[in-house]
């Protein structure tokens, strides 16, 4: 068996709903950048990725402008119009296209959010060399350090107890072949690649990631995002 590759995957197919943006939050403007350029400016920084896919819609017709150039001057920058309906649904797809670029199923994959734009090189890095040699994979996380409380009808039912509890981030790690038949066994409702894993069995290895790796969602995520730019 070859040497497994490193691919990172950014599904980017989603409307972004939730952010009040004017269309795909990915294409948002930050700091004079689409989000989506900056999330692939990182990636471009880890050196041991073979390629970047990014997943986009069938009917996408932003990206190129908000992304000039990429794929471009690259042969490790790819583009792929087959997202789906749901994330896991463009995820999937996404692995189909890596495997037609000649990805196997040893090979490793690092499903990233085009939201989560924050991201540094180094912590990508850290994410692999905890994971390289896992015989699962995993991905980037923070211990809860909030209390938690369980809504009923905007109210307080109870306290979630918070001990040992993580909130996962991306990217996470796993090999092509058991990621595309986790994903396909546990259909378009898992919300990351590490439930589908974990619904065949399998344990994610948890890697502390850093709390300015933020998905940004909401309206003010993107003034915190402004904020957090400036002091960099």
């Amino acid at each position: 068996m070859s040497r497994a590759r490193l691919y990172a995957l950014v599904p980017c197919a989603g409307v972004g709903l939730r952010a009040g943006a004017r269309g795909p939050k990915q294409y948002a403007q930050l700091g004079g950048q689409a989000m989506v350029a900056r999330t692939l400016q990182a990636l471009a920084g880890v050196p041991r990725l073979t390629a970047t896919l990014v997943v986009l819609s069938p009917d996408d017709a932003q990206f190129e402008a908000a992304v000039p150039g990429f794929g471009e001057q690259s042969a490790s920058q790819w583009l792929a119009r087959c997202g789906g309906e749901t994330r896991a649904q463009t995820v999937f797809n996404g692995l189909q296209a890596l495997a037609e670029r000649g990805a196997e199923a040893h090979d490793w994959v690092l499903v990233h959010d085009a939201a989560r734009c924050l991201l540094r090189p180094e912590w990508v890095d850290r994410l692999i060399d905890a994971c390289l040699d896992d015989a699962v994979g995993g991905l980037l996380a923070l211990p809860l350090a909030d209390t938690l409380k369980q809504a009923v009808d905007g109210r307080v039912a109870h306290t979630v107890d918070r001990t040992a509890k993580w909130a996962a981030q991306t990217p996470q790690m796993f090999r092509l072949g058991p990621l595309r038949e986790a994903l396909a066994q546990a259909g378009a409702a898992v919300t990351d690649e590490a439930s589908a894993i974990e619904a065949q069995g399998g344990a994610p290895r948890l890697v502390p990631g850093e709390a300015e790796n933020f998905k940004l969602t909401y309206p003010g995520d993107f003034a915190l995002a402004e904020r957090l730019l400036r002091t960099r």
